[in-house]
Order: C-alpha cells, then structure tokens, then sequence
C-alpha cells in the first residue's frame, strides 16, 4: 500500500494546468518572443485537454502559441522539464501536440528564428474588407492617443479564409462553448478591428478582435442578423473595443432597409450588459426616448422608432426605456421611487402569473404525491421575495450601465 501511495505521489508531480500551459503571445518586435509580460493565457481549455483542464505526463509543460501581431503567422512549440519514462509501468504521457494540430491550420512554424523571420513580412499585411469606422483610445503607456479601425468582410476578400482560420483558434481559449463555423455559407458577415501603430517608420496593423454574424431569412424579404461570436483578445480588453465593435455593426445594419432587427445567439452575461450599454447610447438620441416621453411610460412610438430607426427589437427597447426612466427619476423621492418600481415588478411578474395559471391546471389532474412536488412553487411569499430580489438585481445591472454612459 505504501509503495501505491507513493507511486501516485510522484505521478501527480506530472500534471499540469493547462490554461497555465498554454502560452499565448500577440508579436510585434523580436524582442517580444522572449518578454515574458507579453504573455497571457487561455481562460479555458477543456476543449481540448477535458473538464479538468489537465494534461498528464510532464513537469513544467509550456505549449507556446505565437502569433504575429497582423496577419497571425503562428509558431507553435511544446517545451516542457520533465517526462514520464519507461520506469513507470504502463504509464504514457498524454499526446499535448496532437489536440493543439487539431485545431491549428496548417502552414506553422516550429523554429523560433524561422517565426522571426515573418515578422518582416508584417509590413505587407493590410486589412481585409471595408473600412467602417475609425476611433482613437487614450494609451496611458504610449502617452498618446492610438488609432484603431473597424473593417467588415467577407470570406471571398482574397487570403481572408486563411487568416480567419488562425483568428477563430482564439475562441477555444475564450469561449467556453465555441464551435468553428461553416465558412462555405455566404450569409457570414465578419467584422474585424485592427489597431495601427508605428514600426521603423512604417504603419502597420495589429488583430484587435472580431465578431460574426449570420444573416437569417426572414419571409418574405428581410434578414435577421445574429451575433455569433465576439471577441476582444486579452492584451486589448478593457479598453471600451467591445463597445465600439457592436455600435460599428449595428449603425452598418441600420442603414439597410432589408433588416428587420438585430439578435444574439445564446449571449453571454457580458454580451448583455455591453448591448445594453451600446442600445442605450444609441436610443437616448431618439425623441421617442426624450425625458419627457419617458416619464410617460413605455411606448408603441419607442417601439417603432428603436426598430426603424435602430433594428432594435420591442424586448431590448423596453429594457432601454428602464434604463432610461431608472436615470431620469428621482429615486429619493418615495412615490417616483414606488412607481418606478412597480412598474418593473409588473413586468417581472408576468413567468410568475403564467407559472401560476399553469399549476392552477396541474392540481385538476396531478395525484396528491405528485402534487407535493410542485406545492413549493405556488408560496406567494417565496415569488415576493424572489421578486424583490429580481428587482434589486436588475436596477443594480441598471445603475452600471448608467454609471458607464456618464463616463463615456
């Protein structure tokens, strides 16, 4: 038994964490290969390596994903200090390389001065598509302002499927359920952001992050666009790109009569509370979101006005009104603080009165143990307090995004 213990003792000495692992780097400059502040991380792993997130058989495994800063040339290396041998029985190391060549497309490099050596070539690399929109951002490190561009393209714009390829391997790291998607469909749209910087007198473009978005039919003749993916790589987030992407995406769409509105597929907590940001700086614009209009409740002019004019939907124009009612009352004041709230609580309520209506049915034909297992769901005091938590949660989500407009 000793001798087991002491086996696995020394067997746990080569896991490893593999979001630890793995090595990420955007390059710019040769020196970058080897400064260690230019690394990151992936968030997530599981992908690849499993649930645990770890790969078996080495001591200090590095898998070194590099990129060239525009175009994504990729080195790729595995080092590691240690590996299981032969002497323990039955025993292999888990193949680290091979799920890495899963998902990488073809064409790497494997020698560092090899990898160098590209970086050169960065000089040609332009962007694909159309320009959009161009922004600048304040670098408290550069002491100056850096410009950056918002592009939209397609898969047909020459050498883009190649360098799309390389992009979308950043999803696996940062999406916890990212898929690759079926670039033989042509209703992708693809919207990048590059910044541009200096480097020996020339400018030259450095991936920022993207988004895609598919355009479903809807009959009889609009489309639908949906946000699929996004994505700000790490070194840039943080510094309001997320933002400018999707006001960038939804002002492209706005300006075509054949959309109907603008969606998200399965959006992430983040995804929401940056779209609530970016419709409620859009719509506070709008006449029909006036201060005047707002402290006449929601409208049907809301509606009409934040899809014509927007391509925003009925259910995020009212969730823009309560953005903007909750900024412009007065919530020191008892009976405006009471109003407000009740009108939310109404809203909120409505899964509550269906839930109800629904288990008013069951009781006519449930057997009394069954019965017993749905008697929690119908305590009033439970859906209050529920309620009010709802509440409370949604107007501190709210009082964020207000707190983010007055810095904006």
């Amino acid at each position: 038994m000793a001798g087991i213990n002491a086996m696995e003792k020394k067997l746990a000495e080569y896991k490893c964490d593999t979001n630890e692992a793995i090595c990420l780097k955007l390059v710019r400059f040769p020196e970058d290969v080897e400064d260690e502040s230019t690394t990151f991380h992936p968030e997530y792993s599981h992908q690849l390596y499993g649930d645990d997130e770890v790969a078996f058989g080495y001591k200090g495994l590095q898998i070194q994903l590099y990129y060239c800063a525009g175009n994504l040339s990729t080195l790729f290396k595995v080092k590691y200090t240690a590996k299981v041998t032969e002497k323990f029985d039955c025993v292999q190391p888990d193949d680290v390389e091979t799920k890495i060549r899963e998902v990488i497309p073809t064409g790497f490099s494997c020698n560092t001065d090899d990898f160098v050596s590209l970086l050169e070539k960065e000089a040609n690399f332009k962007p694909f598509g159309t320009l959009l929109h161009t922004y600048k951002v304040h670098s408290v490190e550069e002491g100056e302002d850096v410009t950056y561009q918002i592009y939209k393209a397609k898969m047909s714009c020459p050498g883009f499927q190649e360098y799309h390829e390389r992009l979308q391997t950043f999803l696996m790291w940062f999406i916890e359920t990212a898929s690759f998607i079926d670039v033989d469909d042509e209703r992708w749209d693809f919207f990048l952001i590059f910044e541009k910087y200096n480097k020996d007198g020339e400018t030259l473009f450095a991936t920022v992050g993207y988004m895609t978005v598919y355009n479903y039919y809807v009959y009889p003749d609009k489309t639908r666009p949906r946000v699929s993916q996004m994505l700000i790589l790490p070194p840039f987030q943080g510094e309001g790109h997320g933002a400018q992407l999707l006001e960038a995406v939804h002002r492209f769409y706005c300006t075509s009569p054949l959309v109907q509105d603008i969606t998200a597929e399965d959006p992430s907590e983040n995804y929401v509370k940056l779209r609530d940001f970016v419709l409620v700086k859009l719509c506070q614009e709008l006449p029909s979101f006036s201060t005047e209009q707002l402290s006449e409740g929601f409208s049907d002019d809301m509606v009409t006005e934040a899809r014509e004019k927007l391509k925003i939907n009925k259910k995020h124009a009212r969730r823009v009104y309560e953005i903007l009612r909750l900024r412009v009352t007065d919530m020191s004041d008892e009976e405006k603080a009471r109003a407000y709230r009740l009108e939310i609580k109404r809203r909120l309520f409505g899964p509550y009165k269906k839930n109800q209506r629904e288990l008013t049915k069951m009781m006519k034909c449930l057997r009394p143990e069954e019965l017993v297992s749905h008697i929690s769901q119908m305590d009033t005091q439970m859906q209050h307090e529920e309620l009010e938590k709802s509440y409370q949660e949604l107007v501190g989500e709210y009082r964020r995004v207000i707190e983010r407009l007055t810095r904006a």
